[in-house]
């Protein structure tokens, strides 16, 4: 066991020298669960860590010192394609403000710093939250400030190409790895500190679609072959819940949903985007959304022709209320001003759609935004395979560049299914899944529709599961406004007190 004592600012690094990897964990007794393949390297270590300390400031502007054990696993799975990748790094509290703290019993926060579906290391970081994003150091220091456990699991993404130039991070690697992350510390029960039956997974961008993704498919049969395949640990993959900031998901109506969205919308630099195919994509999420067959009180069965409404009365105008009620009265009677569109009376806003749209200005995506006519953008090549970087993946752009008799790859079907959460939550919807969700994103964001998060939310509102989903207004892509509701939220939803030794 080896300790060092080091003092950052919450979002700081720290000045210490690298703690390398503990290594493929020791056997285990006789007595210890099967692991993949009886390959006894996915046994924790409970003994090998390095002890910090750091300072950091909650919401409330309170400073706090925290020490904590941090402990670094070589890999979950038994076979890894990369290490480099698929580590993970857990930080366990023993003490907050000086008073030590029991975290045998306390949830586990599995943040993961996915974006762009990108490759996601932590085999280099010496330190929670050092490789970040989007606000996740926040939450992550939040969390070991109350009491948690914090697992950041690597991933493979998109961009991994080997010296044969085979892509090996494409669809399904990330959520694979994340499932197999969950399945490590599930196996380890009783020798990774927390309690793995209250994991609570987190994300932002397309690592907030990889949480959601995560709290949809628990313990699916569907992807038992890729798990087998990298030696993932013999143990469930469920999540207790699913905390995610912009979801960047449904990835396969991503192009229609945006144009019914953002379609009238100009780019940047005020150029229009191409009104046929805007208005052919737009055709097709009216298809979509009636396929959905989501229902909300008060609106009854959605479709395009409520939609608007429903997001307005349910999601938009509460965030401006919620915005507006919090400045004080001369700020908000200059916010009035400055944009007429807002009525405010007896403490509510309202506007309408239109104006909305208008408010919010240049959309940020070229049509088509996901499965762009020239491959060019990120989610083709989330899709390639082999040595293919990029594949079209809807048959709208395939047929575009290819023909209407084109048909698309015979895996993509089933690749789509894999990396989307709506399809765990249609028909008989994964009884596995996670009961309790945090969804947030901001009203400017213009990275996807601002439907995507909505269809979501009340599928599982639908569902009967706990839902707190919320929009921040006026912020973009990214935003995290609220992270200590968060953390309160997870001691809420897993019963958590925390326990002083």
């Amino acid at each position: 066991m080896k300790r060092r004592t080091v003092v950052l600012g919450l979002t700081g690094a720290a000045a210490a020298p690298t703690v390398g990897f503990a290594g493929a964990a020791r056997a285990a007794s006789g007595t210890a669960p099967r692991a993949a393949a009886g390959d006894s390297s996915l046994v924790f270590d409970p003994s090998s860590y390095t002890e910090q300390t750091i300072s950091l400031t909650d919401t409330t502007g309170t400073a706090h010192s925290v020490t904590y054990r941090f402990f670094k696993v070589a890999s979950y799975v038994a076979r890894p394609v990369d290490t480099t990748y698929q580590s993970l790094n857990i930080s366990v509290p023993v003490a907050i403000d000086g008073v030590a703290v029991d975290a045998s019993d306390a949830p586990v926060l599995l943040a993961n710093a996915i974006g762009g579906y990108m490759p996601s290391s932590v085999a280099n970081a010496t330190g929670i939250g050092a490789s970040g994003m989007g606000g996740g150091t926040s939450r992550q220091g939040l969390a070991l400030a109350a009491g948690y456990v914090v697992v950041e699991p690597g991933a493979r993404g998109r961009t991994l190409v080997d010296a044969d130039g085979v892509y090996y991070g494409t669809a399904p690697a990330a959520i694979v790895d994340l499932k197999a992350a969950v399945r490590y510390l599930k196996y380890n029960r009783g020798r990774v500190p927390g309690n793995v039956d209250r994991i609570v997974s987190s994300g932002v961008s397309a690592g907030g679609a990889l949480s959601a993704l995560l709290g949809a498919s628990g313990d699916s049969p569907l992807y038992t072959p890729y798990l087998e395949e990298i030696g993932a640990a013999d143990a469930g993959d469920a999540v207790f819940a699913s905390g995610d900031w912009c979801p960047i998901t449904d990835l396969e109506h991503a192009d229609a949903a945006y144009e019914w969205n953002w379609g009238g919308n100009p780019l940047a630099s005020g150029a229009t985007v191409d009104a046929t195919v805007s208005a052919g994509l737009r055709a097709q999420y009216t298809d979509y959304v009636a396929s959905l067959h989501l229902r909300a009180r008060g609106y009854g069965t959605l479709t395009t022709r409520n939609l608007d409404t429903y997001l307005l009365e349910t999601f938009l105008q509460p965030s401006a209320t919620t915005y507006l009620a919090a400045l004080s009265d001369p700020a908000r009677a200059a916010y009035l001003t400055a944009h007429p569109f807002l009525t405010w009376s007896a403490g509510k806003a309202t506007f309408t759609w239109a104006d909305f749209l208008t408010h919010v200005g240049a959309r940020k995506k070229n049509a088509p935004s996901f499965d762009a006519f020239d491959l060019s953008t990120p989610e083709c090549n989330l899709y390639g395979t082999g040595t293919t970087r990029a594949r079209h993946f809807t048959l709208y752009s395939l047929r575009h560049a290819a023909g209407d008799s084109a048909r698309l790859d015979a895996d993509l079907p089933d690749k789509l299914r894999l990396m989307n959460p709506m399809h765990h939550l249609a028909g008989r919807a994964n009884p596995h899944r996670a009961k309790h969700w945090w969804i947030r994103l901001g009203t400017k964001d213009t990275d996807t529709s601002l439907s995507v998060a909505a269809n979501l939310a009340t599928r599982l509102t639908g569902l009967g599961d706990d839902v707190n989903a919320a929009y921040y207004w006026d912020a973009g892509h990214g935003t995290d406004l609220d992270p200590g509701d968060f953390i309160s939220w997870i001691g809420k939803v897993s019963g958590h007190t925390a326990r002083h030794r």
